[in-house]
């Protein structure tokens, strides 16, 4: 009865924020650095990281105003460094959700790292398998706090924009290996409170409401 109540809320409160039908990201091609954008995959990890966070919370409501989005990083060891700082960035930059390291069981989201031709981005299968990989020959080419940082802007729900300036995190690759900023802007860090806001927080009432 929970599950479903809480995926009728998601819905709800997806189609209020203006996002679409997700699909699976490895069905679709995934959501590159560099490659052409695929929306429709972005919103799929953010759906299914909304889901995951809302089940937890409705299970065990904590009654603060943030909310904790759990990663494992346990299998992108090269790449700690990096991780660590794009966790301190986003939590910096925002205030409605909060990221954390945790453990393999208890992760909303993990990161892996390894050899693709497509490079880096963010995958998941809409049901709770989420990861975000890191390219090495990518993160060789392009600043890789930006790439894991931008990466992590998919899990909080963000689309790609590669039209936009360097002072864009989600413009990724678009302006070149030469940009080497790693942190959101202000209408991104704004579009992200708006999200977790207003798709969580609406989606956990009406969870506990009718629990």
């Amino acid at each position: 009865m929970r599950k479903s109540v809480i995926a009728a809320a998601l819905s709800l409160g997806l189609a209020t924020l203006g996002l679409g039908t997700a699909v699976p990201a490895n069905a679709a091609g995934g959501a590159g650095y560099t490659s052409t954008a695929n929306a429709e995959s972005s919103e799929a990890f953010f759906q299914a990281v909304l889901k995951s966070v809302a089940e937890k919370r409705a299970a065990d409501p904590t009654g603060t105003a943030a909310v904790t989005v759990v990663y494992d990083a346990s299998r992108a060891p090269t790449f700690a460094s990096q991780i660590a700082s794009s966790t301190r960035i986003w939590n910096s930059a925002v205030s409605n959700v909060k990221l954390q390291s945790g453990s393999a069981g208890t992760a909303d989201f993990s990161y892996r790292e390894g050899n693709d031709s497509r490079g880096s981005y963010a995958s998941t299968d809409g049901h709770g398998s989420g990861y975000i990989f890191l390219d090495y020959r990518q993160n060789q080419q392009y600043d890789p706090t930006r790439v894991t940082a931008h990466e992590t802007g998919h899990v909080l729900g963000l689309p790609d924009h590669y039209s936009g300036p360097c002072s864009e995190l989600m413009s990724g690759g678009g302006p070149g290996p030469s940009c080497t900023n790693a942190q959101p802007n202000s209408a991104e860090r704004s579009r992200v409170n708006q999200l977790w806001a207003n798709g969580l927080a609406a989606a956990m009432d009406k969870a506990l409401q009718n629990d």
